[in-house]
């Protein structure tokens, strides 16, 4: 079954071809990876045999910006999910971001949420690696240090519905690739289970503090530091531009709390929104 993610911007350019009566639209189905050629049919967007779409049904896609469209067996589904608060994917320049109750999970103004991503791993992962990733959300850094030469890529999520929207976002398919392990599950607990000094590196991209202040205590970052190797390097990533770059009781916070649990080379890193640091 061939499956096809549309969303506002894509409407728009098939409406604009069938108005100049065009018999085809370029087009990317699958979020800004490729693009290939579709029919235009009968004022229709052809996209196969099974997945047509009227002007009326592309009129109402125009109508929702911040929607990502999951197209396949002919029906047209949303990617989100609301069994437990709002989780959707959202459509960017690049690669889609998440939206949890309506805040974006990722950097995206001026760059796309895998390009920041992958600026994260680099601040933290070289070649021949093993790599923690804790709140890996959609795998984006993960897939990041893995392409950057990381041996291993151990990634956790716990939240059941990431994972699910992960499974059907088409720049999350890497995560399958060997060298990568995925786990579902608490990091503040899974890091607990780990041995002293089995990583290099670790990427910690955790939720807002109102939502898991527990994950940036001086215990977990104490527990991080005991799984890294002497001179291995975090990057964590702490939100919020404006406080990252003037300063602030939370961002000074979290250094102070590194700086005791053991890190040095403790700095700030301002257009990632977050602090990087070596054991």
């Amino acid at each position: 079954m061939l499956s096809y993610y549309l969303h506002s911007d894509n409407a728009k350019q098939a409406l604009e071809a069938i108005t100049k009566g065009l018999s085809s639209v370029r087009l990317s189905t699958d979020l800004n990876i490729s693009e290939q050629d579709f029919s235009l049919i009968d004022k229709e967007l052809v996209l196969d045999e099974d997945n047509k779409f009227t002007i009326a049904e592309l009129k109402k896609m125009v109508k929702k910006t911040g929607r990502i469209y999951l197209c396949e067996d002919g029906g047209m589904d949303p990617l989100e999910d609301r069994s437990v608060g709002y989780y959707k994917l959202a459509p960017t320049s690049g690669a889609p971001l998440l939206e949890i109750s309506g805040v974006k999970m990722h950097i995206s103004k001026g760059t796309d949420p895998f390009t920041s991503a992958s600026e994260m791993a680099q601040q933290a992962v070289s070649q021949g690696d093993k790599v923690l990733d804790c709140c890996s959300g959609l795998g984006y850094a993960a897939i990041a240090a893995h392409r950057l030469g990381a041996s291993e890529v151990l990634t956790i999520e716990l939240s059941p519905e990431v994972m699910g929207l992960r499974a059907q976002n088409p720049w999350s398919k890497d995560l399958a690739n060997e060298g990568i392990v995925q786990k579902q599950g608490s990091s503040y607990e899974l890091i607990q289970t780990m041995a002293a000094s089995s990583f290099d590196a670790v990427v910690h991209d955790p939720p807002r503090f109102s939502l898991a202040g527990e994950l940036y205590s001086e215990e977990f970052y104490r527990e991080i530091y005991r799984v890294l190797r002497h001179g291995g390097k975090l990057f964590h990533y702490t939100g919020n531009p404006h406080v990252i770059k003037t300063g602030s009781s939370f961002v000074d916070g979290v250094i102070r709390r590194l700086k005791a649990a053991g890190f040095k080379n403790v700095k700030k890193v301002a257009h990632l929104m977050g602090v990087s640091a070596q054991k």
